[in-house]
């Protein structure tokens, strides 16, 4: 069999030392697949506790649902979502997908995600406000589709470890372009395909969960925790001063911003 390589070796390695520091995340939170959709659109340039805001507005309007979402006002819809931000461009997002369950799959999410991966993510980029990123949580937390989802935090942290260098100016800028999106899914993806079948889905699903939590507690935009980060073992340039340890990383731009 042939050795993997040495970004695919420390990939693997990269998840156990994660789940070691934080278990395992349990993630997407949602009670229905519907509701991780949702969450998927809501969470769009904001933080995830705005968007637990949102939906609890929208559970105690009884309005997470198909129909409901189908049937209420714009302007209605747009003020329960108000925290996650961007409540009215997030309103017709919604309405957009929705839209397209209602006319093109009968409001059955089970028919939308019906068929194979790539037709189906043609399917959701397809609907105005869905990106990449959307669809690819979409398929994997909520249509159980090997999807693997890649994220500012992905870039960043790849980066940073020198297990990916991106295009151009990286690490100047938040969003990563269509080009870079498609080769860090393609490097996780090839990477991270060791495991059984039936343990794939859950280990994809862990893996992202896993990337966030280093991304937003251990390696920020700025002053990164890489001393108790369960990742140090790979920062490049190490030096030690006082006993602490010092990674030389990249410099971000200063209008970066997490999401």
């Amino acid at each position: 069999m042939k050795r993997a390589s040495k970004t695919t070796r420390a990939l693997r390695r990269a998840y156990d030392l994660m789940y070691s520091a934080h278990g395992h995340q349990h993630w997407w939170p949602g009670d229905t697949p519907f509701e991780i959709c949702v969450g998927a659109i809501l969470t769009q340039n904001t933080a995830w506790t705005n968007v637990e805001k949102a939906i609890a507005n929208l559970k105690r309007a009884k309005a997470i649902s198909v129909r409901r979402i189908h049937e209420l006002p714009h302007a209605e819809l747009a003020e329960l979502i108000r925290p996650a931000g961007y409540f009215n461009i997030k309103a017709d997002r919604l309405k957009c997908f929705v839209q397209v369950l209602v006319k093109d799959h009968n409001s059955s999410l089970k028919k939308l995600f019906n068929g194979q991966t790539p037709a189906i993510r043609e399917r959701l980029l397809n609907i105005k406000g869905i990106g990449p990123e959307t669809a690819d949580s979409m398929l994997l937390y909520a249509g159980d589709h090997h999807s693997f989802v890649i994220d500012a935090y992905t870039k960043r942290i790849f980066q940073r470890h020198h297990w990916w260098k991106g295009e151009g100016d990286q690490g100047k800028a938040k969003a990563h372009n269509a080009s870079e999106y498609d080769s860090l899914q393609r490097l996780c993806e090839n990477s991270l395909t060791h495991k059984p079948e039936d343990q794939l889905l859950d280990y994809w699903q862990d893996y992202h969960a896993q990337i966030v939590v280093v991304g937003k507690d251990y390696c920020k935009t700025r002053n990164p925790d890489c001393e108790h980060c369960p990742l140090k073992e790979f920062l490049p340039n190490r030096k030690t001063q006082a006993g602490r340890l010092i990674p030389t990383i990249p410099a971000l731009h200063p209008n970066s911003k997490t999401t």
